[in-house]
């Protein structure tokens, strides 16, 4: 979530950046509603420091047993227009900030201006393609005695894969080996979290309430599945205010993910290049502000030797501007070379978000004798298993 005063203060450029996110937020009309809230505040507050001046003076007026009906007759007209007005604010609040949860975060500028992932800048590539002195198999072929689609399918859906025997072995190596690295050799606490989070883990991280249709809903209890790691671990330390000498926390999982992909019909939908739930481990940073552009580089490197370690071709991408998610400031994309598919595929993720996941989700850390403040929160998959998987295929 962004400050209030920020976009008070430049609201120009954060329409620029909100266009240039290709997100549709009417800024104009949320700075309405902010001084609609804060007129309606100072009316509040005026008329609350009347109601307290007339409650002592009837208070004065009955020790000294005099005459106090007529400052009664006001309190009961203050108490009145209190009450309205403590409605009104109400209302204006929530509106407020519900339309603020709308806006998305400010991209930094060194990201890449443009619309869509055409326009993202490709940083360095690592290793060379596998080359064969045959036609290979695709990714559906090679996964035929590994995965199990069709029965995947025929127990909950369409995108739920099965995995079989030496694919079950390879999926659980996969993760095996991303914990030693993680936990090993970058220095990680594991976490084993609930995969099913409340609205308001969903609202801090910021799937909610823009990415809401592409979640798994839990209709009894306002519940979602966790579309990652991310929901749970970020919100671990949400609502408190840590210790100076507590960072950076490092934190990691390892979660089943679950999205509906609602919107993306028949896009990449064979196989494992899109699927409905997958496993997926997730590293997560909490940094000082100062320290929070090096913690990314710091995490990409991370990503990348996982993929140095495996041997495999990849790229690493910084994201336009318009490929970006709503929560993010800046993103590096990982891309491994999949042979028989003849194309790159993302299998990793690394975003800084600066404060704006943590000013939704009240995270906040203090330096001695010093007010507090909000700290910066990282994230990246240390690898999503089944493009991995294909490419290791």
């Amino acid at each position: 979530m962004l400050d209030i005063k920020y976009i008070r203060e430049n609201p120009e450029f954060v329409k620029t950046s909100t266009v240039n996110k290709n997100e549709n937020v009417d800024i104009d009309a949320l700075l309405v509603l902010d001084e609609q809230k804060r007129k309606v505040q100072f009316e509040f507050d005026e008329l609350r420091a009347n109601q307290n001046k007339v409650s002592k003076e009837i208070a004065q007026l009955k020790k000294s047993k005099a005459d106090a009906s007529s400052a009664l007759s006001e309190m009961q007209e203050v108490a009145g227009k209190v009450k309205t007005l403590s409605a009104e604010l109400s209302n204006l609040e929530s509106r407020f900030h519900q339309q603020l949860l709308t806006v998305p975060n400010i991209p930094l500028e060194e990201v890449p201006i443009g619309k869509d992932e055409s326009s993202n800048e490709y940083i360095r590539e690592w290793g060379t393609p596998k080359t064969f002195n045959f036609k290979p198999k695709n990714q559906v072929e090679l996964c035929d005695d590994l995965v199990d689609l069709k029965r995947g399918a025929k127990i909950t859906g369409s995108g739920f894969p099965v995995y079989v025997g030496d694919g079950a072995l390879l999926e659980h190596a996969l993760i095996q080996f991303m914990r030693y690295m993680q936990i090993e050799r970058h220095g990680y606490t594991e976490l084993v979290v609930p995969h099913i989070v409340n609205r308001k883990a969903m609202t801090g991280t910021g799937q909610l309430p823009k990415m809401e249709d592409d979640m798994y809903h839990i209709n009894e209890e306002d519940l979602f599945l966790i579309p990652t790691g991310e929901v749970p671990v970020t919100n671990f330390y949400a609502g408190e205010i840590l210790r100076h000498v507590q960072l950076p926390v490092k934190l990691t999982t390892v979660t089943p993910c679950f999205r509906r992909e609602a919107g993306s019909y028949g896009k990449d939908t064979k196989g494992l290049q899109r699927v409905h739930q997958f496993n997926k481990m997730e590293i997560v940073r909490l940094v000082e502000p100062q320290y929070s552009a090096g913690a990314l580089l710091e995490m990409v490197g991370e990503a990348e030797a996982v993929l140095q370690a495996l041997g495999l071709h990849y790229r690493v991408a910084k994201l336009a501007t318009g490929d970006l998610s709503f929560a993010s400031a800046i993103t590096y994309d990982l891309e491994v070379w999949a042979p028989a598919s003849e194309k790159f595929l993302e299998v990793s993720s690394v975003s800084n978000f600066l404060d704006f996941q943590a000013r939704r989700s009240s995270i906040r850390y203090r330096k001695p004798e010093s007010k507090p403040e909000f700290v910066h929160t990282l994230n990246g998959s240390g690898l999503a298993t089944p493009r991995t998987f294909i490419a290791l295929i």
